[in-house]
C-alpha cells in the first residue's frame, strides 16, 4: 500500500521520514522530493491568490484560512500524483552515482608503486632519466601511464622546489596533478611539443619567455566560462617548478608562504589570493594530497 502524502509541517511525519532515510534512502528521497514540489506549488498558488481581486462576499479571515488549507492539500495532492515533474527531476539529479572512494583503482596503483619517502628518491631519479630537453638535465617523460608514475617521476624536482618555500613536496605534486590531470592534459604547442607547464601559469605582458595559446575554463561567480588564454611554456619541468616558486615569492602570495608548513592553510591562502578561479580549488588539491599520503603510509 502506498504511503499517504503528509504535510511538511507535520513534525511526527518528518521524524518518521528521517528514520526511513536510514532504512531506505531512495524511498525517503522520493518522499522528500514530493514535499519540495508541494511547497513550490503552494507558493505558486499563494502568489496567484495575491494577484487576483478579493471576493467581497467570501473575503473574511475564516474563508481565507480554509482557502489556504485547501491550497496546501491541493499542492500536496498534485505533488503526490506527479504534478509538475519537479520531484522526479530532484530524485534523478540526487540519484547520480557518487565519486569512487579512496580505496578505488587509483589507490591500488599507489600501493603497487609506492611513492619513495627517502631523501634520495632513487626510484624517482631512475624514472626521470628517460629523456631530456635541456643539456645535462634529466627530464621525466612527457606522458604518464598512471598517477604513481606521475608522482615518482616528478618527485625530485618537487623536492627541490618545495625546499625553497617550505612546503611539503607532495602538495606541489597534488596541485600539478589537479592542473594537468595527472600529466595527461599538459598544454602543448600546435606542433605537439609539451609546454611543461605543470601549474597552468598564464603568460602576461611581463612574461618574456615562450608561450602557447589554448582554450580554458574559468569560473565567474561560480559559473564555468570558456575563454582563450596564453600560458607560459618552459624547456623542461624544472623550469616549471622554478617559475612556480618565483611566482609564489611575489607579495600577492605572502600569506600563503607564511602558512607553507600547513598544507590546508597554505592551499586555502593560495585560493584566497586568487591563484585559481575554481571555488573548490583548494579542497580538490587537498583530496589528491590526502589520498597520496594515505597510499604512501
Amino acid at each position: 500500500m502506498q504511503d499517504r502524502p503528509f504535510l511538511y509541517t507535520d513534525f511526527q511525519k518528518l521524524a518518521d521520514l528521517r528514520l526511513k532515510a536510514r532504512q531506505d534512502r531512495q524511498a525517503a528521497l522520493k518522499q522528500t522530493a514530493k514535499q519540495f514540489e508541494a511547497l513550490f506549488v503552494q507558493m505558486v498558488l499563494k502568489q496567484m491568490r495575491q494577484t487576483t481581486p478579493g471576493d467581497p462576499l467570501m473575503g473574511s479571515d475564516r474563508s481565507r484560512f480554509y482557502r489556504d488549507l485547501y491550497d496546501r492539500q491541493l499542492a500536496l495532492h498534485l505533488a503526490d500524483r506527479g504534478g509538475l515533474g519537479i520531484a522526479e527531476m530532484i530524485v534523478r539529479q540526487l540519484s547520480r552515482p557518487q565519486p569512487a572512494p579512496i580505496t578505488g583503482r587509483e589507490l591500488s596503483d599507489y600501493r603497487r608503486h609506492p611513492i619513495p619517502n627517502s631523501p634520495s628518491g632513487e626510484k624517482a631519479e631512475a624514472a626521470a632519466n628517460t629523456t631530456g630537453t635541456a643539456p645535462g638535465r634529466p627530464v621525466p617523460p612527457t606522458s604518464f601511464e598512471n598517477p604513481a608514475q606521475f608522482f615518482q617521476a616528478l618527485l625530485p624536482e618537487a623536492r627541490r622546489a618545495a625546499a625553497k618555500i617550505g612546503v611539503d613536496p607532495r602538495v606541489l605534486l597534488a596541485q600539478a596533478a589537479l592542473e594537468t590531470g595527472w600529466g595527461k592534459k599538459i598544454i602543448h604547442h600546435p606542433d605537439g611539443r609539451s609546454s611543461f607547464n605543470l601549474f597552468n601559469i598564464k603568460a602576461g605582458r611581463s612574461w618574456q619567455g615562450d608561450r602557447v595559446q589554448v582554450d580554458t575554463l574559468e569560473y565567474r561567480d561560480g559559473v564555468a566560462v570558456k575563454k582563450r588564454a596564453q600560458f607560459r611554456a618552459y624547456r623542461d619541468y624544472r623550469e616549471s617548478f622554478e617559475d612556480y616558486v618565483a611566482l609564489l615569492r611575489s607579495p600577492r602570495y605572502a600569506e600563503a608562504l607564511h602558512q607553507a608548513g600547513d598544507p590546508e592553510r597554505y592551499l586555502h591562502a593560495l585560493q584566497r589570493a586568487g591563484y585559481a578561479t575554481d571555488p573548490h580549488y583548494a579542497d580538490k588539491i587537498l583530496a589528491i594530497y590526502r589520498r597520496q599520503v594515505l597510499a604512501a603510509s
